[in-house]
């Protein structure tokens, strides 16, 4: 099984084999048996037949707000996904540090062409990686060819591995230096390649220019402001707030399903994908994002300055990446901005059209042990995304 936490392990492919999970549903968690559900209820219930264990959906657009929901919030129990859950967002977290970084950088208190040396002088070196040749805009924009730290975290991947493993920490500076164990995948700017390991560096950044974490900064550039109650960096606090659903991971192809609703705190902790939210202040922080409240003219182009992903990092075709921020084509023209999230159990898929007016955000309660299962399952969401945000219009 792939681990690759970009969200798509791109944390890890994870749960189910599902056969029999549409007889688990419990009456109105899916399609309501006396009316005709809405296409975007037929999606949710879509992925659900797909192997999915939960799953919630919140579409906003100037027409208002549609929530749906389908599946179970923990199995055995008949229970519904509950509404306004909170979830992790995992690298979705990415967009929210970006942010940050691109408010310092309008307020003149660094340049993207700084170097990573600049600010952490010394610390990049080994086998090749050599902090003084890459910039903060390569950080950012996934060019920097740095390793990624996700695989040296994850020393057994199963079940087993999964709960004698997750309780560990580890600071940025130990994260970073398992990176550096390994050779950089390309020259600095002359590829692209998705790497955890530059967003935590990009945390360390945040501090050495303002004095404090990027976890402080992100709550009081973003968070008090957008009034996101229901977002927060829980730190090494391995438990999700209630109201939530039950993660699942399936570590192998036709293996049982794994309860991963603790945080596996490894890759769970930091300024890559330590954030909690609900669908809702995703919603929120994307479409003022989005919608230019939290970026001046200038730094929200440079966060939309895109290259093109190669093929085989589980993107959407045409997919771009920005800076913290990416491009996903729709089937009737333009595209849609967002960053997904996963991790062992989860995936957070939120999507928001360039003006900032229509927002969606769905939210995964399972990943499979297969890589076939985990394309066709993100297939279903890119194909629930481009039918609400292309009906929406």
């Amino acid at each position: 099984m792939p681990i690759t936490h970009r969200g798509t392990v791109r944390r890890t492919a994870a749960v189910l084999a599902l056969a029999s999970l549409a007889a688990l549903l419990p009456a109105g968690a899916g399609a309501a048996a006396t009316a005709r559900p809405s296409s975007l209820q037929r999606d949710a219930d879509a992925l659900v037949a797909d192997g999915v264990t939960g799953v919630s959906v919140r579409l906003e657009s100037p027409q208002g707000v549609r929530a749906v929901r389908s599946g179970l919030a923990e199995l055995g129990t008949g229970r519904p996904v509950p509404r306004d859950e909170y979830v992790r967002i995992g690298s979705t977290t990415k967009t929210f540090v970006a942010t940050v970084l691109l408010q310092l950088v309008g307020a003149g208190r660094l340049s993207l062409d700084d170097t990573v040396d600049r600010w952490l002088p010394g610390l990049v070196r080994g086998h090749g990686n050599d902090g003084r040749r890459i910039t903060v805009r390569q950080l950012l924009q996934h060019t920097s060819g740095l390793p990624d730290y996700v695989e040296d975290v994850v020393p057994d991947l199963s079940a087993a591995g999964y709960r004698r493993n997750r309780w560990t920490t580890y600071s940025s500076e130990q994260r970073v230096a398992f990176a550096l164990r390994h050779r950089p995948s390309f020259a600095p700017g002359t590829g692209w390649t998705y790497s955890n390991t530059n967003y935590v560096l990009l945390g360390m950044v945040i501090r050495a220019v303002t004095g404090r974490s990027w976890e402080w900064e992100v709550r009081a550039r973003i968070v008090r402001p957008l009034r996101l109650t229901h977002t927060l960096a829980p730190g090494d606090r391995p438990f999700l707030p209630g109201p939530h659903a039950h993660d699942y991971q399936q570590f192998e192809p036709g293996g049982p399903m794994t309860d991963t609703t603790i945080a596996y705190l490894p890759f769970d902790g930091d300024a890559d994908g330590a954030l909690i939210s609900t669908a809702a202040d995703t919603n929120r922080f994307f479409r003022a994002l989005l919608g230019g409240e939290l970026l001046a003219p200038a730094q929200l182009a440079e966060m939309r300055r895109t290259v093109r992903t190669p093929p085989g990092h589980g993107d959407p075709p045409g997919a771009r990446d920005g800076l913290g921020l990416d491009w996903t084509p729709l089937s009737c023209g333009g595209g849609y901005w967002g960053h997904s999230g996963d991790g062992f159990g989860y995936l957070a898929w939120p999507a928001t059209t360039a003006d900032g007016r229509t927002a969606l955000t769905v939210s995964l309660h399972s990943r499979p042990g297969d890589e076939a299962t985990a394309v066709r399952q993100i297939r279903d969401v890119t194909d629930l995304v481009d039918h609400a945000l292309c009906a929406s219009r």
